[in-house]
């Protein structure tokens, strides 16, 4: 069997060494402190078809494959679908993401969601989308690879090489471009959701996504900058704004935490497999990394039996 030096421990790097793994191989997760991974601050959201609004339909196709494989590998993926919603203000909004979209249906937003009666007349419900926790998925991806006997440390690589250091290889891969993610974790026990809300807005849209233990994963922001640095005042202002604008009871909810990340991109926001120098390389999950990791993994698997080095 092969044996296998996958760096980077973020979403991208432990699926592909899950799928090496599971194959047998011998595998090694390379590790650096210095580098956190942007899917740390991840919704977590498997929404292809909520993403078709401004992704390529190839994103559209490929993610539908991912909430079976989180499903198959991890306890606490919720089948609860998505709901989108827009204030009266912003209705145009909604008929516009709705062209944009398939797979959806119009309803009464508190016919699924008591917690909303009264606030939104109408809105699309995406059926056949699922949402997980990202930080207890990847801890139940790393411990079963460590189950499996599988090594994470920071020292130099013993086998081929697959490099999923996202923005970190930048300055090996210098057509990766950075893309700003900012976000809140809230709890409140005032409120509770079963499933995603993507609050519509023609210039600052957000979502909510909900977690265990009455937390809110609260995100939005999508910057050109690579600039890591916290979240910024105006970012929070809005991002506060817009839970008042789902629910006013999220105005008394607590801010656990607030976070900014870096997502990798190409140029046309599709991730890519790439091989130079006997280096592989799997990257440009964009704001995609939960949603598309599973299956740029699972085509790199196929990549390699191709050239017969699995």
């Amino acid at each position: 069997m092969s044996r296998w030096s996958v760096i980077g421990d973020g979403v991208t790097g432990l699926c592909v060494a899950t799928l090496l793994a599971e194959r047998g191989h011998t595998v090694e997760v390379i590790t650096s402190p210095q580098h956190a991974a942007a899917s740390h601050l991840a919704g977590g959201m498997l929404a292809p078809w909520c993403e078709g609004e401004s992704a390529p339909a190839e994103v559209v196709e490929l993610g539908q494959r991912s909430a079976p494989w989180w499903s198959a590998r991890v306890k606490g993926v919720a089948h609860q679908g998505t709901l989108v919603v827009a204030p009266p203000r912003d209705a145009p909004e909604l008929t516009r993401f709705s062209r944009m979209t398939h797979a959806h249906q119009w309803v009464e937003p508190d016919s699924l969601e008591p917690a909303l009666e009264g606030r939104f007349a109408r809105g699309l419900f995406f059926a056949g989308e699922a949402h997980l926790d990202p930080r207890s998925a990847l801890l139940q991806l790393r411990a079963a690879l460590q189950l499996g006997g599988v090594p994470f440390h920071q020292d130099k690589p013993g086998g081929t090489v697959i490099d999923c250091r996202g923005i970190h290889a930048a300055p090996d891969q210098p057509a990766l471009r950075a893309v700003r993610g900012e976000m809140l974790i809230l709890q409140s026990h005032d409120v509770a959701f079963s499933r995603p809300i993507r609050l519509l807005h023609p210039r600052f849209p957000c979502y909510l996504v909900p977690r265990a233990e009455g937390r809110f994963m609260l995100g939005a922001t999508m910057v050109e900058s690579h600039d890591s640095s916290p979240v910024s005042a105006r970012a929070m202002m809005e991002l506060l704004s817009a839970a008042y604008a789902i629910h006013p009871a999220l105005a008394e909810a607590r801010v656990l935490e607030s976070g900014s990340g870096l997502r990798p991109a190409w140029r046309n926001n599709v991730p890519a497999i790439h091989h130079r120098n006997g280096v592989w390389s799997v990257n440009g999950m964009y704001r995609h990394g939960f949603l598309l990791a599973p299956v740029m993994a699972e085509k790199l698997m196929q990549q390699l039996m191709q050239e017969n080095l699995i």
